[in-house]
């Protein structure tokens, strides 16, 4: 049982309650009888027993850990000896290495001083060496005859002797002129022989792709003056055949990028020899292919577009070229001249001089042609249209006097409905006109662009607002028909109206989104703003004096039409007859429903209901005061009831007419309802909603129209109206 014990005992965590636990069950187990009954004094034996079990236990564990702390505590007396003497060995090496360190720092220093001492001992030996191999070199260009030295006649040693010429040349700038002339000669043709021998092999290891060699030559080339031929043959061999090819200009930057790269490997100063090469692309390469692509200024259209596409596919390529980091942006001066403005302009080279001039007459002769096609293919020829109140009254009192004489002195002429609109034109001009306005802001100078800007504006103005839209107006204030013509008025001039505010609109457009980008920077904004305005409020007088014309010759046509076909038996018939509008309101109310679907078909918002509204005072008054020329019976009242709805019907029936003209025609309505009502029903009707608010010889006026007024003697029933 104690190996039991010490098991459970060792376990970890150890719970001491749980450990009871188990022994009451297991002495519950051995002390069980039968029925479930158990010992108890088996049990008490079980437990003291353990109990002595684990006193035992105990002693031994404690005699254990008395054991093994004796042996801990030798080991560790054994261990700090030995701790003691590794201690007293450290102490011994960090003694014996701060000698060492101090013999190796002694010699360092006597070492150097030899070094030093050996070294200028050595430079005199060395200079006088050198001194006296280029005197040895100098010696043979001081000989008469050509020069022999191996040095000069082998390719191989070309570097050395570059080296070596370079030093002679130098020394030959000091020497005197006269007594060393012929040497100088010598030298510096040598020294130019040398040179060009160097760019060869520059240019040949070039070729081979030999980056290594091209350095090396490079470094020696900067100290002749050559050098900058030798970037230049750099250069030259590197865009030779590399732009080709009809753009020209997707070719520039992927050509730098490899450039780029080689010359920052080879070249000492790869950032002024990188500006070398891009200027040498814009100031050659790109401005003679442009000078050849613009050669041709006869066709003035296919001149500009050229123009403008060479003008941006060379900022194209300045931009990629600054994302690159190979040009800096405007204002930056970090790669030095190499700015995006000066390439653009040196690739340009003056190409755009004298094309405001250009493009303001390329736009005005598009506009021209655009027009004379458009009446060319109408068939019509332009009128001199003079305007002004003369020659309006004019009109109208010819147009009278020819209407009374059936004879056609006025000449109006409605040309079959046509508006001499069109806004297949109008895109046509806008587009031309976006084109213009977009290569002005690209292609003029700060100076010419507010100027050039106006000028396009005017002609833009010109031919499509005057020329085309002002021009339309006229004809179509001239086609109205006069006001006392005894057939019905064929009223095209809404067509018109439609058109022109659609083309005015677009004309808006077209303002807000090409013209004043181009003038946001300048002082002329105003100017233009003003000049757009004027010319809009002068079409929008001229609607309206047509739209006020059009109503004048509706209304009166009805007014017309109503005097000499409406008969006095229509409000005062005999007999029992069917109670329906008139003949001579079924003509006017038809044509009045032809004329407000045109209309509605072409008016909306405000213009649609100032026009329906003034349609409906006007013929609410022509009404009024026709009904006034006639007495009804009771089927005549009725059959003017029946007239009045059919007249309100045409001219507010379709929602477009404002409040005020309903009210108009309800009180018209009302007033027919006193040709009808009993004489006793009189003082009430007129002190109802409708009429209370109308002035009391209105109401008089039109209860006199009844045909009984005298037999029934209604006078005695208006005193109290009085």
């Amino acid at each position: 049982m104690m190996n039991q014990y010490l098991k459970e005992l060792e376990q970890d965590p150890f719970d001491p309650d749980e450990f009871v636990e188990r022994m009451v069950r297991r002495s519950m187990q051995e002390s069980r009888l039968k029925d479930d009954q158990f010992d108890p004094e088996m049990i008490h034996d079980i437990f003291t027993q353990a109990i002595q079990d684990l006193k035992v236990l105990q002693e031994r564990q404690q005699r254990k850990c008395a054991r093994l702390e004796q042996a801990v505590q030798e080991e560790e007396k054994l261990y700090g000896a030995k701790l003691s003497d590794i201690m007293d060995q450290h102490s011994h090496c960090v003694t014996v290495f701060s000698s060492l360190d101090e013999r190796m720092s002694r010699c360092g220093g006597r070492a150097l001083d030899v070094a030093e001492k050996l070294g200028a001992a050595r430079a005199p030996r060395a200079r006088a060496a050198a001194a006296r191999d280029l005197l040895s070199h100098l010696a043979n260009f001081l000989s008469p005859g050509p020069v022999l030295s191996d040095l000069f006649n082998d390719p191989n040693k070309l570097n050395e002797a570059a080296d070596v010429i370079q030093k002679l040349y130098t020394i030959a700038q000091e020497l005197p002129p006269d007594k060393f002339e012929v040497a100088k000669k010598k030298i510096e043709a040598k020294y130019d022989e040398i040179e060009r021998n160097l760019i060869e092999e520059f240019v040949r290891a070039q070729n081979q792709g030999n980056i290594t060699k091209m350095k090396e030559i490079a470094n020696i080339m900067t100290n002749f003056k050559g050098y900058s031929q030798c970037v230049d043959a750099f250069i030259e061999t590197s865009q030779n055949n590399a732009l080709l090819g009809k753009d020209i200009f997707s070719s520039v930057l992927p050509l730098c990028k490899k450039n780029n790269t080689i010359v920052s490997n080879v070249f000492p100063n790869p950032e002024q020899v990188m500006s070398k090469f891009v200027l040498n692309i814009f100031h050659l390469k790109l401005q003679k292919y442009i000078q050849t692509k613009l050669a041709d200024k006869n066709d003035i259209e296919k001149y500009l577009r050229n123009l403008y596409d060479m003008y941006t596919s060379t900022q194209r390529v300045c931009d990629e070229l600054v994302a690159a980091n190979l040009v800096s942006a405007d204002g930056n001066t970090s790669m030095g001249d190499l700015r995006r403005e000066a390439l653009v302009n040196g690739a340009m080279a003056g190409a755009a001089d004298g094309y405001p001039a250009l493009e303001i007459r390329r736009l005005k002769a598009v506009f021209s042609n655009s027009l004379n096609g458009y009446y060319n293919e109408k068939q019509h020829v332009k009128k001199q249209i003079q305007g002004g109140g003369f020659q309006e009254l004019r009109r109208d009192l010819q147009a009278v006097i020819g209407t009374r004489a059936n004879i056609n002195i006025a000449q109006i002429e409605n040309y079959g409905g046509e508006t001499f609109l069109s806004e297949q034109l109008v895109q046509k001009m806008l587009a031309d006109s976006k084109t213009s306005f977009t290569r002005c802001k690209t292609l003029c100078t700060p100076n010419e662009l507010a100027g050039t800007t106006i000028a396009l504006l005017e002609a833009l103005i010109q031919h499509l607002l005057i020329e085309h839209v002002d021009y339309a107006l006229d004809l179509g204030l001239q086609s109205i028909p006069i006001a006392e013509s005894k057939s019905p008025p064929q009223i095209y001039f809404f067509d018109i109206v439609n058109q022109a505010n659609k083309i005015v609109k677009m004309f808006g457009e077209h303002f807000q989104e090409s013209v004043l980008p181009c003038m946001s920077s300048t002082s002329k904004q105003s100017e233009c703003v003003q000049r757009k305005t004027a010319i809009t409020e002068q079409l929008e007088n001229k609607l309206d004096a047509g739209l006020e014309r059009a109503i004048s010759a509706v209304v009166g046509w009805v007014k017309l039409h109503l005097q000499t076909e409406q008969k006095k038996t229509d409000f005062k018939p005999e007999g029992d007859i069917d109670t329906l509008a008139s003949s001579a309101c079924v003509a006017v109310v038809s044509y009045l429903n032809t004329v407000t679907d045109k209309i509605h078909a072409n008016l909306e918002g405000d213009n649609l209901n100032s026009v329906s509204l003034e349609l409906a005072v006007r013929l609410h008054r022509v009404i009024y005061e026709h009904l006034q020329n006639f007495q009804f019976n009771s089927a005549g009242a009725m059959i003017a009831i029946c007239d009045v709805k059919e007249y309100r019907c045409a001219a507010c029936g379709r929602g477009a007419a404002p409040p005020p003209a309903h009210a108009l025609f309800d009180a018209l309505h009302a007033l027919c309802n006193l040709l009808l009502v009993k004489p006793e029903n009189l003082h009430q009707v007129c002190e109802g909603e409708t009429l209370a608010e109308l002035d009391q010889s209105i109401l008089h006026n039109f209860i006199q129209l009844r045909s009984d007024y005298k037999s029934h003697k209604l006078s005695s029933f208006l005193k109290g109206l009085s």
